[in-house]
């Protein structure tokens, strides 16, 4: 988990990254992972922010929903970035039940004070075209729904290099 402490003995801003193997940085060092590079970025333009990274490898949306709570007691996040729904999406999972725990998630963290951004997710057609659809339009409709920021394909530019691939293509 990365977290960096401000100077100076007050609090620094937190940011919550809440997600799955691709914020939990598997497979790569630590410090190139984007949440690393994030926390860097922060503290390179003067940013006192601290980056908490509670994300786990294999974390589908229902696991985040059940330890969300936790995590918001814990760290008293200003922002939250999500990152939940790959696994779903890979093991077939209903998207009405994945566009349910992701409410459910920006529910509780907006009820704590936290502000909340949806990092949206493409997966490969393994279960047809029309479940790829229908699972990339959960994304869209959570962020209308709950009035967040959204960003449609956080992977873009990482996802169809080779090069930056894990060995399972992922």
């Amino acid at each position: 988990m990365l977290v960096t402490a401000s100077a100076g003995g007050t609090a620094a801003p937190t940011i919550l990254v809440f997600g799955d193997s691709l914020s939990a940085g598997y497979g790569i060092e630590l410090e190139l992972s984007w949440v690393s590079l994030l926390q860097a970025r922060l503290k390179e333009q003067g940013y006192e922010h601290q980056v908490v990274n509670a994300s786990i490898s294999g974390e589908t949306t229902e696991g985040g929903a059940t330890r969300i709570d936790s995590a918001l007691a814990d760290f008293t996040p200003e922002l939250i970035i999500l990152e939940l729904g790959a696994n779903d999406g890979l093991r077939g999972f209903p998207v009405a039940r994945m566009q349910s725990n992701l409410e459910k998630i920006v529910q509780r963290a907006k009820a704590s004070g936290a502000a909340v951004v949806l990092l949206g997710i493409r997966i490969p057609s393994n279960y047809g075209a029309r479940y790829s659809a229908e699972f990339e339009g959960v994304f869209r409709q959570v962020s209308a729904d709950e009035g967040i920021q959204w960003i449609e394909f956080f992977m873009e530019g990482i996802a169809l290099n080779d090069e930056l691939l894990q060995d399972d293509r992922i």
